[in-house]
């Protein structure tokens, strides 16, 4: 796995031994990207929720945004998360790395809102609750003009509305589908 474009580009990420983590294709991250770049600058507040290796939050890094937050609930990913920082040399100030579920972080009170949140649990995972607290707690997850960006099976069955987000658009690669919500 490698980062695709920004400061780190080329640069390559560590990936887990066991197979359990599916990390987000090249191809899929790419798209997600040209989506996303308009709206990445050098004040973004980016979320990377069930970060698995952070190459996401990385891509965000590389590519200009100030500051990311790493959320998993696995240690190991967590660990991973900081080795592939430290790898990259990227400063601490610019970073956080959390060990908590994605609905447990999710409903606890923030400092600030983020810009970008990029959400991309297990496939088997129930999506809803995840997605009824950002839509719940809108105000105060992201910004005005945040965006949630939602990585799930093409089969998983995701709301269009919930609470004060809102779907307005569907990217569909192979088996894989990227849901993008704004606030409402």
């Amino acid at each position: 796995m490698r980062v695709i474009s920004g400061v780190y580009r080329g640069r390559t990420l560590r990936s887990p031994a066991d197979r359990k983590t599916r990390p987000t294709s090249d191809r899929l991250r790419e798209t997600l990207f040209n989506v996303l770049a308009p709206r990445i600058n050098d004040e973004t507040r980016f979320l990377d929720l069930c970060a698995g290796t952070g190459a996401i939050g990385i891509e965000a890094l590389s590519r200009g945004s100030a500051f990311v937050t790493f959320v998993d609930k696995s240690r190991k990913a967590c660990a991973l998360i900081e080795e592939n920082l430290d790898h990259l040399h990227i400063p601490e100030d610019h970073t956080e790395v959390i060990c908590l579920p994605a609905e447990t972080f999710a409903s606890r009170e923030h400092v600030q809102p983020w810009d970008l949140v990029f959400y991309d649990p297990p496939y088997d995972t129930n999506y809803a609750p995840v997605i009824f607290e950002f839509g719940d707690r809108a105000h105060r997850l992201l910004t005005d003009d945040g965006m949630l960006v939602v990585e799930h099976h093409t089969k998983n069955t995701i709301p269009d509305a919930s609470g004060d987000l809102r779907r307005w658009r569907v990217l569909r690669q192979g088996e894989t589908s990227l849901s993008f919500f704004e606030r409402s």
